[in-house]
């Protein structure tokens, strides 16, 4: 870990814009949605990301791809696999190593929050619980799984997905849960790059998730808007909605660069890959 780097926000011009641990990183190198790293996030009052996909079973795996391979000590779609096959893997280092993390679901993730709330009292932490699925493949029993687990430590989360439909039907099962949206799938951002219809955009987002407090973005899109004149961020804010800029997957010149830029058109949030060494670079610019 950077001496002295935390990787929690940063303030510029009176703005604070937080750094979201993208898959529960802290910083380059680390392993995706580790028990340890998502317990040191809660316990600094980080914010922090994860990402859901179903299982054969009702219920959703803490993972972001569709198979087992990759990621982890087991093989064929994740939809195909039970909870029992599910927790007797583990996950892979990049190069494919083995390592002694388990594969967690929904229900260890609320036992996970809620036994660190308690052991470390109440933060600022939020983990951001990214939906992968579309709201078609999402059962009624997976809704009921994560009510369960979710809605004992509702008001430490954040609900996101592409899909508002599948944020809605997640949502009225916890209906204290904060929720966010974003805007930019199905073809969206290609879309408003050629039409540059930025205030439809903002309009339609908008509309589309009515109660989401938090709107994601593709950084890309957001300096794109800001080179054709467009203040995307602000006309968010306007509306009474926060941004989050995603992803910053390393952290090199261009990219604290594009930081830099995100900050000063008062981003509330950035995802990115390496909290902790895009902390310390923007603080060394700044």
């Amino acid at each position: 870990m950077r001496e002295g780097s935390r990787g929690i926000s940063i303030r510029r011009d009176g703005h604070e814009t937080w750094f979201k641990w993208h898959r529960g990183r802290r910083q380059a190198g680390d392993l995706s949605f580790t028990r340890h790293r998502l317990i040191e996030g809660l316990r600094l009052g980080a914010s922090l990301e994860i990402d859901l996909v179903r299982y054969a079973d009702p219920g959703f795996a803490v993972l972001h791809d569709e198979t087992l391979d990759a990621a982890t000590t087991g093989q064929g779609p994740v939809l195909a696999a039970s909870a029992e096959t599910l927790r007797g893997l583990r996950l892979r280092l990049e190069n494919g190593q083995p390592t002694d993390h388990p594969v967690m679901l929904i229900e260890d993730l609320g036992r996970l929050i809620a036994e660190t709330r308690a052991e470390a009292g109440e933060t600022a932490a939020v983990v951001q619980l990214d939906m992968k699925e579309a709201s078609t493949s999402i059962r009624e029993d997976d809704i009921a799984a994560f009510a369960r687990a979710i809605q004992p430590v509702a008001r430490s989360v954040i609900l996101s997905a592409g899909d508002a439909e599948a944020v809605a039907r997640l949502s009225a099962a916890v209906p204290d849960m904060p929720i966010g949206y974003d805007p930019c799938h199905f073809g969206a951002s290609d879309a408003l790059r050629e039409s540059r219809d930025f205030k439809g955009f903002v309009a339609q987002a908008v509309e589309a998730s009515p109660h989401a407090t938090m709107i994601y973005l593709e950084y890309p899109l957001v300096l794109f808007a800001a080179e054709a004149g467009f203040d995307i961020i602000a006309a968010f804010h306007q509306a009474d909605r926060r941004v989050d800029a995603y992803t910053l997957t390393v952290t090199s010149p261009e990219a604290v660069a594009d930081a830099e830029r995100l900050l000063a058109l008062k981003v509330d949030q950035i995802t990115t890959d390496d909290p902790a060494g895009l902390e310390q670079a923007l603080a060394r610019a700044g």
